[in-house]
């Protein structure tokens, strides 16, 4: 069953919109999201705290990969930088990290070797786990923490407070069942008079508003309700 997924923002920078595509196709594969710059230039104006790393080729017209990097740690931005570049000689490695750069790979590359590096480099950084979870991904499903909405494909579904609030416990923890007395505790805390039935009528008003997904709500009789991503 899938985990919720938190995406980490790549910025990819190559001035070869081929290796951009294949880049951004496979790093989106797997779960991250993903924008593209075709020159240094550009990227200076994309980057934004919402990113967690910079993949960088270090030969492009105007500014180079190099340039880029130095500027960015003059500015005491600790972005993690992994450097894509066909030059390999232990002279540019050492170029590559003496500007700020945290790995180096050398092209052509395999993408097994790219997704291998970046998730290194982004576990090493620790950079991501001190950014806020704000979203939650099940296939076309997202929950947006940030902005209390729920996102079924491209359609916002409407929801009252205390349905998000339900969806967002069970899909939290998709590993357990819940009580509707764990149910009442956690999501009405002390609100007197809640009964159980409270529980079950906004629950078959939330499943409702799932449409075709409401089985990702599951109940099971005697012991409560759980969160199941089929997706």
């Amino acid at each position: 069953m899938p985990h919720p997924t938190y995406p980490k923002k790549i910025l990819v920078v190559d001035d070869e919109q081929v290796i951009c595509e294949v880049l951004e196709f496979n790093l989106t594969n797997e779960g991250y999201e993903v924008d593209c710059a075709h020159s240094a230039e550009e990227a200076l104006k994309q980057l934004s705290t919402d990113h967690s790393l910079i993949l960088l080729d270090v030969m492009m017209s105007g500014m180079s990969g190099y340039k880029l990097a130095e500027l960015l740690r003059q500015k005491k931005n600790k972005i993690p930088i992994i450097f894509l570049t066909a030059k390999d000689t232990e002279n540019d490695m050492l170029t590559g990290f003496s500007v700020g750069g945290d790995d180096y790979i050398s092209k052509p590359f395999s993408i097994k070797e790219v997704l291998a590096r970046v998730k290194a480099v982004l576990k090493r950084s620790g950079q991501t786990d001190e950014k806020p979870k704000s979203k939650l991904f099940f296939g076309e499903l997202k929950i947006d923490l940030e902005l209390k909405e729920l996102i079924i494909g491209e359609n916002k579904i409407p929801l009252t407070k205390t349905e998000f609030e339900i969806i967002v416990l069970l899909s939290e923890n998709q590993e357990r069942i819940f009580s509707r007395n764990e149910i009442i505790d956690r999501v009405w805390k002390d609100s007197p008079y809640i009964t159980e039935r409270t529980v079950d009528v906004h629950i078959t008003r939330l499943r409702k508003k799932l449409g075709n997904k409401a089985a990702i709500i599951s109940n099971r009789p005697g012991f409560g309700y759980r969160f199941n991503s089929f997706d």
